[in-house]
């Protein structure tokens, strides 16, 4: 059964005219996140090197991601996620076929509507299409509530990885799904 889409929003690809609102949007929500948890220094060398419009451009522009956005019913961009093929981690190296669910990013005033579980199931039905098997996704360990979401989802626990910001390293929970 497909997602149903609220009325008051809309989902698409990225574009090259929303990079900016991109790398504002997830700035944004990266730095309410986790920047808690590391150093201001810290967290703006992140951000510039992974948030930044040129950053925010390659990743629209790279042939091994897909990216889409969600727009408001005023065609603000309110949420987007990228799925990345390519990569792997070694609790998952044995599963065939598999792609990686990099990021779902949803603007606070958003939370809560499903704009998330819309996001996700868009970019599941975009893996089937190009005929993966599984997806997986890291999740920081203390990211409680985005936890609880993808186990709903189906995703499950397999193993874990260090995700380094800055001098701190953390430790993110590797979840798969067979799509």
């Amino acid at each position: 059964m497909a997602a149903v889409t609220p009325p008051s929003i809309s989902i698409r690809r990225a574009r090259p005219q929303d990079v900016a609102s991109v790398a504002e949007l997830g700035a944004h929500v990266f730095s309410i996140t986790f920047g808690h948890s590391v150093s201001p220094q810290q967290l703006q060398a992140y951000l510039s090197e992974s948030y930044s419009i040129p950053a925010t451009a390659k990743d629209v522009a790279d042939p091994m991601k897909d990216m889409i956005v969600v727009t408001s019913q005023d065609g603000a961009i309110v949420g987007f996620a990228l799925l990345t093929r390519g990569t792997s981690e070694p609790c998952i190296a044995h599963l065939e076929s598999t792609i990686e669910l990099q990021r779902i990013y949803v603007h606070p005033t958003y939370h809560g509507n499903g704009v998330g579980k819309i996001l996700a199931k868009k970019l599941e039905d975009i893996a089937k299409e190009q005929g993966f098997k599984y997806i997986w996704l890291g999740v920081w360990e203390e990211n409680y509530k985005a936890q609880k979401v993808y186990e709903r989802l189906g995703y499950r626990v397999v193993g874990d990885h260090g995700f380094t910001i800055g001098e701190v390293v953390q430790t993110d929970h590797i979840m798969v799904k067979e799509l």
